[in-house]
């Protein structure tokens, strides 16, 4: 009897992951119950993941919590723990469970922008006008002109993109994954650095803004010749600039009441944080269903705001939520779909050395090029750079819908991880050595230490 209630118990423990659906022959069905229980076990596992690999990339790699938490998504993927654990990997990630972390995922990271929105110095934007847009322009155009230049001889090797695709195509998508810059990641390194607010970081997050924004864009134009059509293209790209004009004209004048609320009140009521919220979750929707992307919905409301008292009562009471429980989804969520054995050759290896030569010569030296044409100093224009090199989890979403549309092939979409994953590490380095040590020595810049310490707390 007891044996036989061990046993009983045993088979009931195991069968927690297992779908608890009506059994048809061998298909596998989900209840509600099922996406509740992996949900809350994979948000545990993501959470703890996320801060260790965020403090042991502090400790050993002097990377900042963003980076951890990249690393993190991908240890959790196929590419480690599929690799080493398959079954359990797959017990504590399955397929049908996914679109239910995607959704989660796409709200912290729509509302961690939503947040760097608030933080934007509008000033410093208008006095960086010419600056950013320089530097938008050369991290758009020498991208586009190098991949032109690469896509002839990576189309002729198979398996890296769709056969038949057009050398146009190639060139506009294979440009556009170069010329990313990593938004979201950017604007967590900013924060770490602490550089929100400064003149260097407003320059570079409105340049990332613009250079994400047109190889979205890019990327529209991409698909619709791929089936689906036209239309795509002109509603993401006119969608865009009617909604920013709006904003701009009329959004932030409707917004103020909002603002004269919490100073009238002295605090953010709950019906104010309930207005807000539900703003941020139409803008994002908006961007999402035009085609661009939800973050910038989330950014461009943020920026448009209204500042002081607001601000301050919006960081305090959504802030920490977003950063530490949702914000980790969205780099896990990304790291599931990469795999990082499929660079298995010598010929392959060189390929990707190449693309991630090249995605670095097109980054990190054209923006420093035109920060310097644009009157910044050396040592403002390298740091620019090393930023704008950055490109993190926001390539990997480009080139997961490269993949699922059938541009590219599995070993491009490797080689691709592969720069994401390096240029997204030397970030925090390479700024550190070409700004930050001697801008911390200067004091211009807070102690670095203590602020990684405040931010793995």
């Amino acid at each position: 009897m007891a044996q036989d209630a061990i046993e009983s118990l045993s088979k009931t423990i195991a069968g927690i992951l297992s779908p608890h659906g009506p059994a048809v022959q061998s298909a596998a069905s989900y209840t509600p119950g099922d996406f509740s229980v992996h949900f809350f076990l994979q948000l545990a596992v993501i959470l703890l993941t996320c801060r260790v690999a965020g403090w042991l990339g502090q400790k050993l790699l002097g990377q900042p919590q963003v980076v951890g938490e990249m690393i993190a998504g991908v240890i959790l993927g196929p590419s480690l723990l599929g690799l080493l654990f398959p079954d359990f990997q797959l017990a504590l990630f399955p397929k049908e469970t996914r679109n239910v972390l995607y959704a989660g995922a796409q709200l912290g990271v729509g509302l961690y922008m939503f947040l760097v929105g608030l933080t934007l110095r509008l000033d410093h934007v208008q006095s960086k006008l010419r600056s950013a847009s320089m530097v938008s322009a050369a991290g758009i155009i020498v991208p586009f002109l190098l991949a032109a230049l690469l896509a002839p001889w990576l189309t002729g090797i198979d398996g890296l993109f769709a056969p038949g695709i057009s050398q146009a195509n190639a060139t506009l998508f294979l440009g556009a994954c170069i010329a990313l810059t990593a938004f979201p990641m950017l604007a967590r390194i900013i924060n770490e650095r602490g550089l929100a607010g400064s003149s260097l970081g407003t320059l570079s997050l409105t340049a990332g803004a613009f250079d994400d924004a047109a190889s979205w864009c890019v990327l529209a134009v991409v698909l619709a010749t791929f089936g689906g059509g036209p239309g795509v293209a002109v509603l993401a790209i006119g969608g865009a600039i009617l909604y920013v004009a709006f904003m701009i004209l009329v959004g932030r004048r409707l917004l103020s009441l909002l603002g004269r609320a919490v100073e009238a009140r002295g605090e953010m009521s709950m019906t104010v944080l309930a207005i807000t919220l539900a703003l941020f979750c139409l803008s994002a929707f908006l961007m999402d269903a035009i085609g661009i992307h939800a973050i910038f919905g989330g950014f461009l409301l943020g920026a448009c705001m209204p500042r002081g008292a607001f601000v301050a009562e919006l960081k305090r009471k959504v802030e920490p939520l977003a950063v530490v429980l949702l914000l980790p989804m969205f780099f896990t969520y990304s790291g599931l779909n990469t795999r990082m054995d499929m660079v298995n050759s010598a010929q392959l290896l060189l390929v990707a050395l190449v693309i991630l030569m090249v995605s670095v010569l097109a980054k990190f030296g054209a923006c420093w090029a035109a920060a310097r044409l644009s009157g910044e100093d050396n040592r403002t224009a390298l740091g620019i750079g090393a930023l704008m090199n950055s490109r993190g989890l926001m390539e990997l979403i480009i080139i997961n819908i490269g993949l699922q549309k059938g541009i590219i092939g599995p070993t491009l979409f490797a080689m691709l991880v592969l720069m994401a994953i390096v240029t997204t590490m030397m970030a925090g380095p390479l700024f550190e050595l070409v700004y930050g040590r001697r801008a911390r020595a200067e004091g211009e810049l807070g102690t670095l230490d203590s602020q990684m310490v405040a931010k793995a707390a």
